[in-house]
């Protein structure tokens, strides 16, 4: 892990987003409802409850303070003040509900290609979601999806909730096994930029996940899996009825990893060891 103890707090571009430019980088996206807030208990639930309320497709909501965020299984997701990213986007997609599992996985690939963008290419997925450098977090996913209000004809929304640790540093850190892109030396910090770079992601990888073309999937599934380092590790999967322990395999065409030959589609991974 690189680290730069030579920067100051003041360094470490902590900065509120800027609003206009976010929005004109945005323009040639999906994403055509952007609400930014000096601080938010938690991105998703606001998105959320504009999803309930009728919110259209596109629209994001990200915030320069996220006091209470969640993660898979309930994990708190917390940072300093300007930080690190915290944004959640909003789509009501027209595709069969058996593709929707792939949606979280989706997500880990644009987290990745974007900290990738920053100057840290070290980034790994592991699955289903949360992407690691070294075997450090700097990223949490959280996916729900949203029944239309009674009587609408709006589709399902799904909420795709995503947070980088950006200039978190080591003494912000909340646990010895998380990191940020300050912590691993990359070389862009600015947080309009990365969010910009993270929705224009988010939007190609969509694109591609909505797609019923066969070569689309297969482009979806082959980058996942070449980015995902739980994919050859011997691993432990917990379960709510206990434990296993295996060799995940791959990923199959539902998103499921396969551990020694059966697909699990939930379950919290541990790493123990890599296969052989």
């Amino acid at each position: 892990m690189s680290s730069s103890p030579h920067r100051r707090p003041c360094d470490l571009a902590r900065t509120p987003l800027d609003v206009p430019a976010l929005e004109a980088a945005l323009r040639p996206t999906r994403w055509q409802h952007v609400v930014v807030t000096a601080e938010s208990p938690s991105t998703n639930a606001e998105l959320a409850e504009a999803a309930r309320a009728g919110a259209p497709s596109g629209s994001v909501v990200t915030t320069d303070h996220q006091a209470a965020g969640r993660g898979r299984l309930d994990r708190t997701f917390v940072m300093p003040p300007m930080s690190g990213i915290a944004v959640s986007a909003l789509i009501r997609p027209d595709v069969p509900l058996t593709r929707w599992s792939w949606l979280p996985l989706v997500a880990g690939l644009a987290v990745a290609d974007a900290i990738a963008e920053a100057g840290v290419a070290a980034g790994g997925i592991k699955w289903p979601n949360d992407v690691l450098v070294d075997g450090r977090k700097i990223s949490g996913i959280l996916l729900e999806r949203v029944e239309p209000p009674a009587g609408s004809k709006l589709r399902p929304a799904a909420v795709i909730g995503m947070g980088v640790n950006v200039s978190v540093t080591e003494a912000d850190r909340p646990v010895e096994t998380a990191t940020s892109l300050l912590l691993e030396g990359a070389e862009h910090l600015d947080r309009t930029v990365l969010v910009t770079r993270l929705l224009t992601h988010l939007d190609r990888w969509l694109a591609v996940w909505e797609d019923d073309a066969a070569a689309s999937f297969e482009e979806l599934r082959d980058a996942f899996v070449r980015r995902c380092v739980t994919v050859g590790q011997h691993v432990r999967l917990t379960l709510p009825d206990g434990s296993r322990e295996g060799t995940a395999e791959t990923v199959d065409e539902f998103g499921r990893l396969v551990v020694d030959g059966q697909p699990f589609s939930a379950g919290d991974i541990t790493h123990v060891r890599p296969a052989g």
